[in-house]
C-alpha cells in the first residue's frame, strides 16, 4: 500500500524562507539575505514581510526609488501593521516626502507608542518641516524611551537647539557618551554651543544630512522666512568687475537647488555645479540651469580640477567651513590665470573663525584676504551686506570679489 505526502504549503515554504534571510540580514550579511528574499517571491511573489525587509535593504543601501516601491507594497498588504509602517515611515523621511512621513510615523506612535526609532524619526521630520514645536514630544519620548540610544540623544539635541530651549548640551554630551557612530557631531554641536574647540571643519555626513533634510523646504524658507538674498548680491557685485557675455566655463560651488546657478548663469558658456547633498542636486537638477551636476566635497573636487574653470563662485557656502586655507588654495588652483572668485561668508572679527550656535562659521575679512593673498588671488571688490535673517535678527556677511594672477 503506498502512501501520500502531503505538498508543502506555498505560504509556510516562503515564510520559512524570510525567517532565514531575516536571520542573514541581523548579521550583516545582506547578498545572502537578498537571495533568501527572492526565492520566497518565487514561491509567493506577495510574501509582505520579503517586500518589507527587502526595501531595508534597500533604503540603507540608497536606493529610495526601490524602498519606496517596496514599502508601499507591503503596507497595501499588511496596512495597519506597526511594523511595516515604521519602515515605510523611514523610507518617505528619508525620501524627503516628509509630510507624507509624518502622516504615517504618526499612526506607527498611535500603534506602538513604545517604538523609540519611529517618534525619533517622527520628531526629525517635523523639525525638517520646520514644526519644531510639535517634534519636542517625540524627540524627549523617543530620548527617554532609549537613554542609551545615541543618536536618539543627539536628535533631541539638534531639537532643543533649533527651538532655543535648555538642555541640548546636555543631551549632546550624553549622545557623546553613549559611543556609536555620532561621536564627531555631537562633539560638533557641543562645539557650536561654545563647549569644546572648534573643529577646523564640520562633519561631512553632517553637511550632507543637514542638506538632504532641508532640500524640501529650502527655498520657501530661504527666500521667504529668512529673506536670503546672498546669490542676487554676489552677482550683483560680480558685475561691477566682469561684464556677463555668456562666455565663462563657471563653477558653483555648493550649488545647492541652483538659486545661485540662477544668478550667475548670464556669465556662463557652460556651468557646473557641485554639492554634497544628492536631495539638493536633484532639485537643481529640474533646473536645467547646469551642463553638468556632480555630488562631491567641494575642497577634493576643485583638486581634481586645476586650471579647468573661469569663474568660481560659492554662495552662502563657506561658512560651513573652518579653516578656508585649503578651500581658498583649491579655487586658486582651480582658476585660470585672469579668473576669478566669486563668494560670501558670515562676518567674524579678531578669531580667524568661529563656530556659531547656528552651527555655521563666521570669518573675519581680514585674515580671509591674507589667506587669499597668500594663494595668488587679488581682491576686486568688497561689500558688507546682510546674507538673511535668523530668529528674527539679521546675519552679517561680506561678499568679496577676487582675481587670478
Amino acid at each position: 500500500m503506498s502512501q501520500t505526502t502531503t505538498p508543502p504549503d506555498p505560504q509556510q515554504a516562503a515564510a520559512a524562507l524570510v525567517r532565514e534571510g531575516a536571520a542573514r540580514q541581523a548579521i550583516g550579511d545582506d547578498q545572502a539575505a537578498i537571495a533568501l528574499y527572492r526565492r520566497a517571491f518565487e514561491i509567493d511573489p506577495n510574501e509582505p514581510n520579503a517586500m518589507n525587509l527587502l526595501g531595508i535593504i534597500a533604503r540603507q543601501r540608497g536606493d529610495l526609488e526601490a524602498a519606496l516601491t517596496l514599502s508601499s507594497r507591503a503596507v497595501a498588504a499588511m496596512p495597519d501593521s506597526p511594523v511595516f509602517l515604521a519602515a515605510r515611515g523611514a523610507t518617505l523621511a528619508e525620501a524627503g516626502q516628509l509630510e507624507q512621513a509624518v502622516e504615517v510615523l504618526n499612526r506607527v506612535a498611535a500603534l506602538r507608542p513604545a517604538d523609540a526609532v519611529s517618534r525619533r524619526n517622527l520628531g526629525q521630520a517635523l523639525c525638517a518641516l520646520g514644526r519644531v514645536g510639535e517634534a519636542m514630544p517625540h524627540l524627549r519620548e523617543a530620548a527617554a524611551l532609549a537613554p542609551a540610544d545615541p543618536e536618539a540623544q543627539l536628535a533631541l539635541a539638534h531639537g532643543l537647539r533649533e527651538a532655543g530651549a535648555p538642555g541640548a548640551a546636555e543631551a549632546a554630551r550624553r549622545a557623546l557618551s553613549a559611543g556609536g557612530g555620532v561621536g564627531a557631531q555631537a562633539r560638533f554641536l557641543l562645539a557650536s554651543l561654545g563647549e569644546g574647540k572648534a573643529p577646523a571643519r564640520p562633519p561631512e555626513s553632517y553637511v550632507r544630512t543637514l542638506f538632504d533634510t532641508y532640500a524640501p523646504r529650502f527655498e520657501a524658507e530661504l527666500t521667504g522666512s529668512l529673506a536670503y538674498r546672498t546669490p542676487t548680491a554676489l552677482a550683483e557685485l560680480l558685475r561691477g568687475v566682469l561684464a556677463p557675455e555668456g562666455r565663462l566655463e563657471v563653477l558653483d560651488l555648493g550649488c545647492g537647488t541652483g538659486l545661485s546657478g540662477q544668478a550667475i548663469r548670464p556669465w556662463a558658456r557652460r556651468m557646473t555645479g557641485v554639492d554634497l547633498s544628492p536631495r539638493m542636486l536633484d532639485i537643481a537638477r529640474q533646473r536645467a540651469v547646469y551642463e553638468a551636476l556632480e555630488e562631491a566635497e567641494l575642497v577634493t573636487f576643485l583638486s581634481a580640477h586645476r586650471g579647468g574653470y573661469d569663474l568660481v563662485a560659492a554662495a552662502d557656502v563657506l561658512n560651513y567651513l573652518g579653516d578656508l586655507a585649503p578651500a581658498l588654495n583649491a579655487m586658486a588652483a582651480a582658476l585660470r590665470p585672469g579668473g576669478h572668485a566669486a563668494f560670501s561668508i558670515e562676518t567674524g572679527e579678531g578669531a580667524p573663525f568661529v563656530l556659531g550656535e547656528g552651527m555655521r562659521y563666521r570669518h573675519d575679512p581680514a585674515h580671509v584676504l591674507a589667506l587669499a593673498e597668500a594663494t595668488r588671488l587679488r581682491p576686486l571688490a568688497r561689500e558688507e551686506v546682510v546674507l538673511r535673517e535668523e530668529r528674527g535678527a539679521p546675519v552679517a556677511g561680506t561678499l568679496l570679489v577676487l582675481g587670478r594672477v
